[in-house]
């Protein structure tokens, strides 16, 4: 038992980071994208036991999307019940833990102006480290689908950064 609380240890210690990149992306606020990481991690060990391998790295990212909607449909829910309570409005989450320069910034401005359907896919690819085959099963869509949308995303991505670079003068 204490084998595999160590490949555990290590497994998250190596793959943590893009998980939590993800989360952030998945939800509004940093609190919000710790929660679902946590319970993601949680329902992605009770699921698979054994020593982590390269399968799980792809559970897990589905099991972050998955506990990312359930929030999402559970804040939808108590919003609903407290309709006098005024929405909250917090700070910008950065995605990506970068220098703040000129380029880290007109980076994610252009990330966020692509359609999210695109932009997970491209965090995916780029940051999780995924093949389209396993972004495929975390999205439920069918590989091609997240190769094509890889592409899209990238071409607006790049058109955006286009538009950034055109935009302050340089």
């Amino acid at each position: 038992m204490q084998r595999f609380s160590q490949e555990w240890r290590e497994w998250l210690d190596r793959n943590g980071a893009r998980l939590m990149l993800f989360a952030r992306q998945q939800t509004r606020c940093e609190a919000d994208a710790e929660d679902v990481l946590q319970a993601a991690l949680v329902r992605t060990w009770k699921i698979h036991r054994g020593a982590p391998d390269q399968q799980v790295v792809s559970l897990a990212y589905t099991n972050i999307r998955r506990c990312a909607i359930d929030l999402g449909r559970s804040n939808g829910r108590r919003k609903r019940r407290e309709e006098e309570s005024v929405l909250e409005r917090g700070e910008l989450v950065a995605w990506f833990e970068l220098p703040e320069d000129d380029t880290s910034r007109a980076l994610q401005v252009a990330l966020s102006k692509v359609p999210e359907k695109f932009r997970e896919v491209i965090t995916l690819k780029i940051w999780g480290d995924l093949t389209f085959d396993q972004i495929g099963k975390t999205l439920d869509i069918s590989p091609n689908t997240a190769a094509s949308r890889y592409r899209y995303g990238m071409e607006a991505l790049r058109k955006s950064l286009e538009g950034e670079k055109v935009g302050t003068g340089s």
